[in-house]
């Protein structure tokens, strides 16, 4: 796992919206792995994108373990197409550097 830094909570959302739509399904382990989140301090927003009908959880009993899988939603997919990621064109992430980059990896500097 990669460290992400500091993200605001949009960008946030739309990594975790992505990784769902690109995987299909991630159980809760590997989707803050792969989100680059901490659960303790992000599952709130889990929560949240549950809560508004952008991913649906469900958990599965196997013996003593617990596990929780999370799926993106047409209404979640159709939110980050239509919202997040015209929002990240208008306003771009920050590198570490302190300048933007768009989704193509060109640096833009401010």
């Amino acid at each position: 796992m990669v460290s992400k830094g500091y993200r605001d909570k949009i960008f946030i959302i739309k990594d975790i919206l992505s990784l769902l739509a690109e995987y299909g399904q991630l159980n809760q382990t590997t989707l803050v792995s792969y989100s680059g989140l901490n659960l303790k301090k992000h599952k709130h927003i889990l929560d949240d994108l549950e809560g508004h009908g952008f991913v649906s959880k469900s958990v599965l009993e196997s013996g003593k373990r617990t596990i929780t899988i999370y799926k993106p939603t047409k209404k979640g997919i159709d939110f980050c197409s239509n919202i997040i990621e015209p929002y990240e064109e208008l306003f771009p992430r920050k590198t570490e550097g302190g300048s933007n980059q768009n989704n193509l990896g060109i640096l833009i500097l401010v």
